[in-house]
């Protein structure tokens, strides 16, 4: 699940995203903030510049309408890295030549917009840029798309790409593509003749391999196949709460046997259909990951905004564009209340001590585990 597509990317939805509006059932703005239910967002501890704890999330969020005070904000609660997603994940609505163009586009896009934001934002493409942001403050930015159809099944391209700037590669979206299947497909493959080959190449490429959104099949493949350790940035757990966009046990067992890490995504109707007052199954998933995968396997990929988002009609608005024709209004919102906030990783960092973790432990979840996969991989 991709919760955005920044403003520039709306073009992408076309005009079906405004007919399936008016035929989406009526939402009332009383189920939100005016519910008796409701849940304000946590305030957590202050991150402590002393001890300088990882924070690194997987995959989330980088908005052209985020302000100057919501960055410094993100920075404050000790966010140093991050991974966001590059082009449309939703290939299979677009030529191959669009995805190319789609994903080349958002990164020399996040190239213009990192250097115009050069006093919060730096470019990564090694463990070394995240090394300088922890010392300057600043926030590492990763390129990572969520499909391989922006190769144009040409494995050359996998160069071109990674000359750009990108580091990670997620195999599928939700549904069939050259490589695989993903978890949405009615009957699904494993992973195709051409994604073996695709494996092989980003092993060669030194470019990581996520397997998000995949199908199960296609993810015990690719962590059989593959020769190095592969990572889930953004999932949950299935034996907690069974969701398509979850992995069973079985996955993130042998994820972790072959040295791969899975972060934990922060969508509510991912684990509970509750909007209000669930936050704690959040941590369900965290701590059944670890118990499954062990301490130095598991992490955060929040999937999420980092803004402090409210329940509006232009948000609404903003969903339906960004998720198309599919998307159903009567799952907004699609975060924990009690996690929307731009510093929600302090939350996280509390409830992890809460819940028993030491300090070492906690930060590896919060970031240091992700930091240690990304050097292993890519220096």
């Amino acid at each position: 699940m991709v919760e955005h597509i920044m403003d520039r990317r709306k073009f992408l939805a076309g005009a079906s995203a405004l007919t399936a509006a008016a035929s989406m059932p009526s939402f009332s703005f009383a189920q939100t903030a005016s519910d008796p239910n409701f849940t304000p967002a946590l305030v957590g501890n202050p991150w402590d510049p002393v001890r300088n704890a990882m924070v690194f999330d997987a995959m989330g969020e980088i908005r052209d309408t985020f302000t100057d005070e919501l960055i410094e904000e993100i920075l404050l609660a000790g966010m140093r890295a991050i991974a966001v997603t590059c082009g449309n994940p939703r290939q299979q609505n677009q030529s191959v030549e669009q995805n190319y163009q789609s994903a080349l586009e958002e990164m020399l896009w996040f190239d213009r917009h990192i250097a115009e934001k050069s006093k919060y934002y730096l470019k990564a493409t090694k463990t070394a840029d995240i090394d300088r942001a922890r010392k300057e403050g600043k926030l590492a930015i990763f390129y990572l798309t969520q499909n391989s159809e922006h190769f144009m099944h040409d494995l050359d391209n996998v160069d071109a790409f990674y000359a750009v700037g990108q580091r990670v590669c997620q195999l599928t979206y939700n549904y069939q593509n050259m490589a695989g299947s993903g978890c949405m497909e009615r009957h699904g493959s494993g992973i195709s003749r051409f994604g073996a080959e695709l494996i092989e190449k980003l092993n060669e490429r030194e470019m990581m391999i996520d397997l998000s959104h995949a199908n199960v099949q296609t993810t015990l493949d690719a962590i059989d196949i593959s020769e190095k350790p592969i990572q889930i940035s953004h999932t949950c757990c299935y034996d907690v709460s069974p969701n398509p966009r979850a992995m069973p046990d079985e996955v993130l067992k042998n994820l972790a046997d072959k040295g791969g890490v899975a972060g934990m995504a922060q969508i509510r109707t991912f684990m509970t259909l509750e909007r209000f007052g669930m936050v704690g199954i959040y941590f369900d998933h965290i701590m059944h990951a670890i118990n499954v995968m062990g301490i130095d396997h598991v992490g955060v990929g929040s999937d999420r905004d980092h803004r402090r988002l409210e329940v509006t009609p232009e948000y609404l608005d903003e969903m339906q564009r960004e998720q198309g024709p599919l998307f159903d209004v009567r799952r907004v919102p699609l975060y924990f209340e009690e996690l929307n906030s731009p510093r929600r990783m302090e939350v996280i960092w509390d409830e992890l001590i809460k819940r028993g973790l030491s300090e070492d432990d906690a930060e590896k979840v919060t970031g240091l585990n992700f930091y240690n996969h990304y050097k292993n991989l890519i220096g």
